[in-house]
């Protein structure tokens, strides 16, 4: 019987957001050898169609495929609610009938209920998750009472991208769309960062939301949701290196990949590039 050749856990995102994921992917399970793609060459997927958003997650799915990727962790929101059903029903049973992708959203949905007592849950995210309204439908199916209410930041991501997270100019739309998610619904008590790069400006969203109001860690819930998978998957366990081995890659200039990664990733990396041939 020819042996499988393990390979390294893939971690996607469009940009610097899934680094967010990634550090406390390390954090929970150190073990695992990881290799982080960011698409930052197409970055931000949040404002782009279903169909560019679905093409290009697939297209960096295929490559982490052929760089030895036995499973793959989209650590993007946006990627989740656009691509990821459609790559595992249609994708996945031709290409790489023996390989899996998972996404965010479903492993925070399955537990967002327990962070409140009021049923009303806020959601802050992309306008494009927004708009695939994933999360309204995954939170009906495990929490059928609970009340969600949902806010698009759009200026959150360039914000944060541009170094301006811990600013005084940050305020202003920091504030804005919190006064906006609670003008929907008072009595929220917890809210989720839905987008990948929001985690940054915590302290900020800290400062404007009522303090009794949890701030749901969705990196948390993820890295335990998958140490869960792999001890409920031994065949997709056993295909994953343990070397404690850290790669990136990126599709645009590895030299600003390295100077911003270190904000999210929390320690400096060395990124390689990867060219789609697109």
């Amino acid at each position: 019987m020819r042996s499988i050749m393990q390979g390294p856990i893939g971690v996607f995102d469009s940009g610097y957001g899934g680094l967010t994921i990634l550090k406390e992917l390390v954090k929970q399970l150190p073990q695992y050898d990881y290799l982080y793609l960011g698409d930052n060459a197409r970055a931000p997927y949040g404002t782009r169609s279903f169909d560019t958003v679905y093409h290009y997650t697939l297209e960096c799915v295929e490559a982490l495929f052929a760089k030895g990727c036995h499973l793959v962790v989209l650590a993007c929101n946006t990627a989740s609610a656009k691509a990821l059903r459609n790559i595992q029903q249609l994708d996945l049973p031709h290409i790489a009938p023996d390989k899996r992708v998972l996404g965010v959203i479903r492993p925070t949905t399955e537990v967002i209920g327990t962070f409140t007592e009021s049923q009303h849950i806020g959601i802050f995210a992309t306008a494009g998750t927004v708009a695939s309204e994933s999360y309204l439908v995954e939170i009906e199916k495990f929490f059928p009472k609970a009340n969600v209410h949902q806010e698009a930041c759009p200026m959150w991501v360039p914000l944060i991208e541009n170094g301006e997270f811990d600013s005084d100019g940050a305020d202003y739309f920091v504030k804005k769309h919190i006064e906006h998610l609670l003008g929907q619904a008072p009595n929220i008590d917890a809210v989720l960062l839905g987008c990948t790069h929001y985690p940054l400006l915590i302290k900020k969203i800290r400062q404007f939301l009522p303090a009794h109001i949890r701030i749901v860690n969705q990196a948390e819930i993820v890295a335990a949701s998958l140490a869960d998978y792999l001890h409920r998957h031994p065949e997709i366990e056993a295909k994953c290196a343990k070397n404690s081995q850290r790669i990136f890659y990126t599709t645009d200039s590895t030299e600003a990949f390295d100077r911003q990664s270190a904000v999210f990733f929390g320690q400096e990396v060395k990124s390689l590039h990867l060219d789609l041939g697109k």
